[in-house]
């Protein structure tokens, strides 16, 4: 980002101050006229659907519908939408975004390359929101459903040239002082590493089970060697639910206020799978957990809440093959994922029956015989052709296995969320939701222990990141 597009961000921000959220960087929050709720935030929760492009909020509200009533009824994406945002990258990689560079933008304020991790083009480190909110005394906290080195989770915590140094960002978390991480990841994170997070105060949670009575300020929890388990195969578990309650009771203990990180992160994974009944599964979980977001905002009025997609994944349609129809009966009667349907399919000699029980519908002669096919090819091959089948039953449709460049809608609730209503760039939700942090008391500039320093621009009380020049690379 060039210094005149952050000074004409400032002012931008400072004219939406003086339309409504007047006082944004005081060190106490304002009142509004009626005298009862804040101004602006003492807490941010920010979540991200990644991948959830708009055509997956429309998905949701035709999947969580009620057949049986005239009305369709509205969703909490429904009753909280805002604005929408553009999400292109910087121009060396053209206008599709991955999720790091979508990150960086959303948690620095700046574009950057796909892959880059809180780095600029440079691959020189930008501050992000939760390192600003650490330097101001806010406690800060991620709950995610991938590893918690993955891409989004780590642009917000972290600073690496490339998403794929797994173990590099791993180990980079040491030095964050994050106050709760809870997600999955164990196979990045050794039992030596465990053993130093441990003796700078950290409890770990290395079983989902250990959640429920965590109660130390800092927290890491690992709970599976990857991803967590898809939500269709774990139904009730509600996983992403409990973990987003669980950060904001411990955050909570913080009394400067908090900067907390939810993401549903296998959204955007069941999209690159083309796996429709996976994706809205994983949709419900996430909205649920928007939910236990909005309960905590009602008893917090201090509160805002912001929730966004980093890009959107697979290019879903509602309907295909030139017929106005999609049918979430068919998507709704699946009990488990494809993946699961198919494993089990070659382990039984009447798999078909198993496979029909699975999809909740009868197989045709011809989808046997193609099914049958598939199962001799292996699971792989499995899979795909029911997610086909299931896709074919229901008009799902898909133009891709990875990202397109489309639009994602912003939806806010609480203190200063009218700064996000209508269209803006990413990196403006970035700069909005850093100038709602506290103004800092110590000197704004500072080296910190990357051996960075960050560079401020002040506009009229609005603090805008500038990168310095001589900033020393990140090495691999």
């Amino acid at each position: 980002m060039t210094l005149t597009r952050s000074l004409f961000t400032g002012l931008a921000l400072l004219s939406s101050a003086l339309l409504g959220i007047a006082h944004a960087n005081d060190d106490s929050p304002g009142l509004t006229m009626m005298g009862t709720t804040p101004s602006v935030p003492k807490n941010i929760v920010i979540m991200i659907g990644d991948g959830m492009g708009p055509a997956y909020t429309s998905a949701y509200r035709y999947y969580k519908n009620n057949p049986d009533t005239e009305e369709i009824e509205q969703t909490v994406f429904d009753r909280l939408l805002v604005g929408s945002a553009s999400t292109y990258p910087a121009k060396i990689s053209g206008y599709v975004t991955d999720s790091a560079a979508a990150a960086t933008a959303l948690a620095t304020g700046i574009k950057s390359y796909n892959g880059a991790v809180s780095v600029d083009i440079h691959k020189r480190p930008i501050t992000t929101i939760m390192e600003q909110a650490k330097k101001r005394g806010l406690a800060t906290g991620i709950a995610v459903t991938s590893q918690i080195n993955h891409a989004t989770p780590a642009a917000f915590l972290t600073h690496n040239e490339s998403r794929r140094n797994y173990d590099e960002i791993a180990k980079s978390l040491l030095n964050t002082d994050t106050d709760v991480m809870l997600g999955g990841g164990k196979r990045y994170f050794p039992a030596k590493l465990i053993q130093q997070f441990e003796a700078k105060g950290y409890q770990y949670l290395s079983d989902f089970s250990q959640l429920e009575t965590a109660s130390s300020p800092k927290v890491i929890g690992l709970f599976a060697d990857v991803q967590l388990p898809w939500a269709i195969n774990e139904r009730g578990a509600h996983k992403l639910s409990k973990m987003t309650s669980k950060a904001l009771e411990l955050l909570s203990k913080n009394q400067d206020g908090f900067v907390l990180l939810v993401e549903g992160s296998l959204i955007d994974w069941a999209g690159h799978n083309n796996d429709i009944v996976t994706a809205m599964a994983e949709m419900d979980e996430f909205a649920n957990a928007i939910e236990v977001v909005e309960q905590y905002a009602r008893q917090h009025n201090d509160t805002l809440m912001l929730v966004t997609a980093d890009h959107n994944t697979g290019g879903l349609s509602i309907g295909a093959e030139g017929e106005y129809i999609w049918k979430t009966d068919i998507i709704n009667g699946v009990s488990t994922s494809p993946d699961v349907i198919a494993t089990r399919a070659l382990k039984y000699d009447d798999w078909q029956t198993k496979v029909s029980d699975a999809l909740g519908f009868k197989l045709s002669q011809n989808e046997e015989t193609q099914l049958s096919l598939a199962r001799m090819q292996g699971v792989e091959v499995m899979t795909t052709a029911i997610k086909n089948l299931i896709d074919t039953r229901s008009f799902t449709g898909w133009t891709t296995g990875g990202h397109t460049g489309v639009d994602v809608q912003i939806f806010a609730s609480g203190p200063a969320s009218t700064l996000f209503s209508g269209f803006q760039d990413n990196t403006d939700i970035a700069n909005k939701l850093m100038s709602l942090l506290p103004k800092e008391a110590k000197v704004v500039n500072q080296v910190k222990q990357s051996s960075t320093i960050d560079k401020r621009v002040e506009v009229n009380d609005i603090e805008v990141n500038e990168p310095v020049v001589d900033t020393p690379t990140l090495n691999n």
